[in-house]
């Protein structure tokens, strides 16, 4: 089941960057304007992130399994009909539609881990979810490129879009083993939103997507245009960082379980890892851009390294929290805001970048933004440990 999981994650962050990679292409046959262009890659986060409160809704309330299903068809399905798409117009709708369907995925995912993983066992649980995270653009560099530059994008969204339908077979399979607990209370956003660590991980969700979705952009034309990188280069350098920010997720998610079966606490290794981890990535981004060609890039994997510390670890606190009855909702809320970040950070660093003519002051800045999240994990966000939601109003919404 776990397999399923991070096979449907790494379908999640192909399809979803998958327009980006075909881009160069698809404007020039389109005769898309560049702000035409700006506005598809940035319309899948207009639905992905508004409907993050239904999609923590749905889990909650109906059965976890039959929601993600759904939401999985929704999202193939977009992706395949993109492929027969030939104007502005019908793309938008498309990449509107695939995020409804991918809203659901981890909601889902915290819903069922919530209820059928052991504590001591979420590490490792979230940190294989979180290496499809990072593998799916590492393969959207190397293998999409190369496929969309042989067979072409049309083609190839048609192909990935059906072919990802496969997977809905072996999960219908084997979908009863991942229903979670149904909530015996039927707790709404406003219980949620009266804990205070809910805002804290939602304010460190965000700083950690902030630093994300910041590399995700802004990477390859950092590497191209002010390292002077080639593009087969660029293509290395930034797909050996998702791999390494996939590998270190798995050691750190191990890892944190193993000092937990020792006995450790999870508030001690959880927040530990995160703070490490955010700190770490955030000093090494600014040291990067600091640092000559020769040594940036060593500065930049271990960034990623450090950042794979922290994404193994920010899930397991939410669904320790939260518990089975609670995981949807709150992770809906805190997927909400976290994934605001994906359109504020774009924007700002190239309001930055055009006012200084460089990159300097927005590494800088990213690295504020993930040093702020290490103060948010380890300050706002409180004992890791599970909320007591006897006093819930029944009913409430």
């Amino acid at each position: 089941m776990l397999g399923l999981l991070w096979f449907s994650a790494f379908i999640n962050y192909v399809d979803r960057g998958n327009l980006s990679i075909a881009a160069p292409l698809l404007k020039d046959e389109l005769g898309l304007s560049p702000s035409q262009l700006g506005i598809l890659l940035s319309s899948f986060f207009w639905t992905y992130s508004s409907f993050q409160l239904v999609a923590g809704w749905a889990v909650d309330r109906f059965d976890v399994s039959v929601v993600m299903a759904a939401g999985f068809f929704i999202w193939s399905a977009a992706t395949a009909a993109t492929g027969w798409m030939h104007g502005f117009a019908a793309l938008l709708l498309m990449r509107l539609v695939l995020g409804v369907g991918e809203s659901v995925a981890y909601p889902s995912y915290s819903k069922i881990l919530a209820g059928h993983c052991p504590e001591e066992r979420k590490g490792v649980a979230n940190a294989v979810l979180a290496s499809g995270l990072s593998l799916g653009p590492a393969f959207g560099i190397f293998a999409g490129g190369i496929l969309i530059g042989k067979v072409g994008w049309r083609e190839y969204f048609i192909v990935l879009g059906f072919s990802s339908m496969l997977w809905l077979l072996p999960w219908w399979r084997f979908k009863l083993k991942a229903r979670a607990e149904k909530s015996k209370a039927k707790l709404g956003y406003r219980e949620i939103l009266k804990q205070r660590s809910a805002w804290g991980t939602c304010a460190g969700l965000f700083c950690g997507n902030f630093m994300m979705y910041f590399l995700l952009t802004w990477l390859p034309y950092y590497l191209v245009r002010e390292r002077h990188f080639s593009m087969g280069e660029m293509a290395r350098i930034g797909g050996l960082a998702y791999i390494l920010t996939a590998t270190t997720a798995l050691i750190s998610g191990w890892a944190a379980d193993k000092f937990m079966a020792a006995g450790k606490s999870a508030t001690v290794v959880r927040k530990g890892f995160l703070v490490s981890g955010m700190a770490g990535a955030g000093v090494f981004l600014v040291l990067c851009v600091a640092a000559n060609p020769r040594y940036s890039i060593g500065m930049l994997m271990a960034a990623s390294a450090f950042l794979g510390m922290a994404t193994a670890n920010w899930w397991p606190v939410t669904q320790t929290m939260a518990g089975p009855h609670a995981a949807g909702r709150w992770v809906g809320v805190q997927n909400l805001s976290g994934n605001f970040s994906g359109v504020v950070a774009p924007a700002v660093t190239g309001f930055v970048v055009e006012r200084t003519g460089e990159f300097y002051w927005a590494f800088v800045m990213v690295g504020v933004v993930a040093l702020l999240g290490s103060l948010v994990w380890m300050f706002w966000v409180g004992p890791v440990e599970p909320v007591q939601w006897e006093d819930a109003v029944i009913g409430s919404y």
